[in-house]
């Protein structure tokens, strides 16, 4: 495989992206599209807990193979995007099949730079097929994913009572992928566009805009016994903390956002529930597979979901006009 080379201001570091997995065949893609999520914001922000500086960022990419082994299933020319959690495959959570949430975790754009360039070299076993989706589709996939993954471990149900708790992306895909699990879902936020857009665009349930009565009004969804099954996906350690009163007796509570901050319970209301407490992380192979799946059948409204469009070159200086309006800012998506 030929060497690569990438036009600044991208840097370009292959020997970090492919050394999680040294014994994996590598595939050259070009990068056609990135999708921007809250990690990103708070990479740029400084507020990230599992980065190093400096960093190139990119983890929702869709892009077109160049080059791969001849014993390769991937040809140049094809669309894929990446599944960008590179695991050591060894320890105690690979060998349970558990790669999501590998004890040495590397994932592309946070602990190894991502795709915030013109060509990437990745281990074939990150490359998913992504014929027939477009290129923006193919991008979103991966926080689609997040979303799917949640919802799957939490193993809802047909007509379980689901709540949702924050509207953005993650929050948003968690709420679309629970409605396809057959739930009774309910979407809520305390930002108003958010809520407006998932109220207009999405589909769910019942969308609520957090206020003085969302207690009551959750209460008269579930004849007062609240949900069956709580997502968290805020982000806040204070709504987290809050969130544990929503879920009803027997329930499961998915904490779906990442904080730097200790998320507190009060212990009595957490025991009495006999809840079901869950971390969900990042995303398995088969998540890839089902958001994929969704799309092609037109499962999961991608055009309702994809927001603004950017040119790659124009990122740094939109980047603070996109964080100061992320409330607006459902999903934006970097044009290479």
């Amino acid at each position: 495989m030929h060497a690569v080379l990438c036009v600044k201001p991208f840097e370009l570091a292959v020997e970090a992206c492919a050394e999680p997995q040294r014994h994996d065949r590598e595939v050259l893609v070009r990068i056609r599209r990135v999708g921007l999520c809250g990690t990103d914001y708070h990479i740029y922000a400084g507020k990230h807990p599992y980065l190093a500086y400096p960093r190139v960022i990119g983890h929702e990419i869709s892009g077109e193979v160049i080059e791969s082994d001849p014993r390769s299933p991937f040809r140049p020319g094809q669309l894929v995007t990446l599944n960008p959690y590179f695991a050591c495959g060894e320890c105690v959570a690979c060998r349970k099949g558990r790669p999501n949430c590998c004890a040495s975790l590397q994932v592309l754009g946070v602990h190894t730079d991502g795709g915030m360039r013109e060509i990437l070299s990745v281990p074939e076993s990150a490359v998913i097929d992504a014929t027939g989706l477009s290129l923006e589709q193919a991008a979103m996939v991966e926080f689609l994913s997040v979303g799917a993954h949640a919802i799957r471990r939490a193993r809802v149900q047909p007509e379980e009572r689901t709540l949702v708790v924050g509207a953005g992306p993650i929050g948003a895909a968690a709420a679309l992928f629970a409605r396809l699990a057959g739930a009774r879902v309910t979407l809520m936020d305390k930002i108003a566009a958010r809520v407006d857009h998932a109220r207009d665009r999405l589909a769910i349930d019942s969308v609520l805009h957090v206020g003085s009565t969302t207690d009551e009004e959750l209460r008269d969804l579930t004849g007062g016994e609240m949900f069956d099954c709580v997502v968290d996906a805020t982000g806040s350690s204070a709504a987290m903390s809050a969130s544990l009163r929503f879920v009803g007796h027997g329930g499961t509570y998915v904490l779906l956002g990442v904080v730097m901050d200790d998320v507190c319970f009060p212990g009595p209301e957490l025991h009495k529930r006999e809840t079901t407490l869950l971390g969900s992380r990042n995303a398995l192979k088969d998540d890839f597979d089902l958001v994929i799946q969704r799309i092609l059948e037109g499962s999961i409204p991608t055009e309702c979901l994809h927001t603004h469009s950017i040119a790659a070159l124009e990122v740094p200086q939109r980047m603070p006009e996109l964080i100061a309006n992320k409330d607006r800012v459902m999903k934006a998506i970097v044009n290479f």
